[in-house]
């Protein structure tokens, strides 16, 4: 079982920047595959980034590449999203998911799909303002 809890949330200007940090429980975090998603009031949830268990690999909807880094520490059992230049477009909430098979060798494609990760966190409010 992996329990997340995501952190780092909160009320910035446009151009401004945050670091969300989703904390993972659980000795399997360091074989994980772990994605950021994100949902504004009256949308569905959409993939942000993603970034392999081993660190080697990172993924990243088109409307954050550039501007969103996604990277982590497995020792210390944390996934964060870095991100930069926001714009109001950006408000949602965002949570973190981890993989449900440690260890798999998942394409870029597998990790954009929701029905990939097994665990998620409750999310952090990220509000962009104009």
């Amino acid at each position: 079982q992996v329990q997340l809890v995501e952190s780092g949330g909160g009320l910035v200007q446009a151009g401004g920047s945050l670091r969300l940090s989703c904390a993972a429980s659980g000795r399997t975090f360091s074989s994980m595959s772990m994605g950021w998603f994100r949902q504004a009031p009256g949308k569905e949830r959409e993939f942000v980034a993603a970034i392999t268990w081993n660190g080697g690999s990172t993924y990243y909807t088109d409307s954050v590449k550039g501007r969103f880094t996604i990277s982590r520490d497995n020792a210390k059992n944390t996934v964060y999203l870095q991100m930069n230049s926001l714009r109001p477009e950006d408000t949602a909430i965002y949570c973190c998911a981890a993989a449900r098979r440690p260890g798999a060798n998942y394409p870029g494609t597998t990790l954009g799909a929701e029905n990939t990760y097994g665990y998620w966190g409750q999310g952090t409010q990220v509000t962009v303002s104009s």
